[in-house]
């Protein structure tokens, strides 16, 4: 490989929250931390060296987004996606979780109805909760080892809803929708005039020989009715940078959402964000490849890893991104017991299934983008603590 990823970084003194907080939540310092979503691979050096030259100027001024930033965006999708976009259609945002913050609050009033499907990211519950909002849950279906959307139980309760947040593809479980399944639901909420903002952020990662399918692509339904939030920031390993945006194709949304955005000086960015993305989407394809073949193969590590040493800790193969979703139901053990023997016998920092909903009690979510020699550490450990138990 061109890139080395098993490169071990030492990411200490940085206020990396993924080993600066784990005291914090964990009450201790000596666990592997495989639980915050981003990888332990180095940025790009494109990246960084794009961040650098313009260090060289000595003046971080007011910055305008230019004409390079918006074509970076628009090849890219293009090229990975067949996904036709203009430059009207991109709108700065300083983060998925923040833009979509600002879709509840733009789109929709205190005391509306907004769904998730959980389990699914945390943060979408939250959000609606803390916007005052009602949140209207729609559980998947857990099926031969893959989730499914409960299309029958979403038309049920349906009535009312305003907005729902999609996560395409689905994290925590994985999951790349087929295009049946994402042509259903914009039918069933165009119905009601429900909006779908869709999180994409885990797109450019989606496995090989897995295909992804942005939800406005679906149908003119999905088109019209739609926010879609992008970044480079899972993908290149580049979350510090603050730098997502919505695509908004339908003219009065997208008025809409700008103005909004305007009236609060929202969309400005800062001095690094554009020179970032738009070295990211330029020059990442070779990168992207390798870094996709890295984590499949440590994706097949931990699969044949738990096979043959706990076998009572199941794996829910993802079809994107580097979070895998243990299903650890077969252990017998109560949520409290889960989190505890994770911590406190193997040593490993993962997010409790309950984080996602209720629906994920008994998982774990684990992330493994990480150098080969940090997985098989945490591997050796979680199979000791296993051993252990005597179960």
């Amino acid at each position: 490989m061109k890139y080395n990823f098993d490169l071990s970084i030492d990411r200490r003194h940085t206020d990396a929250i993924k080993i600066d907080e784990m005291k914090e939540i964990w009450g201790r310092e000596d666990l592997i931390p495989m639980w915050v979503a981003d990888m332990d691979f180095a940025t790009p050096d494109f990246i960084l060296d794009a961040v650098k030259k313009r260090c060289e100027h000595p003046i971080l001024g007011y910055t305008k987004k230019s004409d390079g930033y918006y074509n970076s965006i628009i090849n890219w999708v293009k090229n990975r996606y067949g996904m036709e976009i203009e430059k009207k259609n991109i709108n700065y945002v300083p983060g998925i979780v923040a833009g979509l913050g600002m879709a509840i609050n733009c789109y929709t009033s205190p005391g509306d109805k907004i769904m998730i499907m959980p389990p699914v990211y945390h943060p979408f519950a939250w959000l609606t909760k803390r916007n005052n909002r009602q949140l209207v849950e729609c559980p998947m279906i857990l099926e031969n080892g893959r989730y499914r959307m409960n299309l029958e139980m979403l038309r049920s309760i349906k009535k009312g809803v305003k907005a729902l947040i999609l996560c395409n593809p689905h994290n925590p479980g994985g999951v790349v929708w087929e295009k049946s399944e994402l042509e259903e639901l914009a039918e069933i909420c165009a119905e009601d005039n429900i909006m779908v903002f869709s999180d994409e952020i885990h797109a450019d990662l989606t496995l090989p020989p897995h295909r992804h399918l942005p939800f406005s692509m679906v149908s003119e339904k999905a088109r019209n009715n739609s926010v879609t939030f992008m970044a480079p920031s899972k993908t290149f390993n580049m979350p510090g940078v603050s730098a997502s945006h919505a695509i908004i194709f339908n003219d009065g949304l997208r008025k809409k959402f700008e103005t909004f955005i305007e009236a609060r000086e929202l969309g400005n960015g800062h001095v690094f964000a554009f020179p970032a993305v738009e070295a990211a989407f330029n020059n990442g394809t070779e990168w992207l490849a390798q870094c996709l073949e890295y984590i499949v193969g440590n994706i097949d590590y931990v699969e044949q890893f738990l096979k043959e040493n706990t076998p009572k800790i199941k794996m829910i193969r993802p079809m994107a991104s580097y979070l895998i979703w243990l299903d650890c139901r077969y252990m017998g053990l109560s949520h409290e017991e889960l989190k505890k023997f994770f911590a406190d016998k193997a040593h490993i920092a993962l997010n409790e299934g309950e984080m996602f909903g209720k629906e994920g009690s008994g998982f774990m979510r684990m992330n493994i983008g990480c150098p080969r020699q940090t997985l098989g550490k945490a591997m050796k450990q979680l199979s000791e603590a296993y051993i252990s138990l005597e179960i």
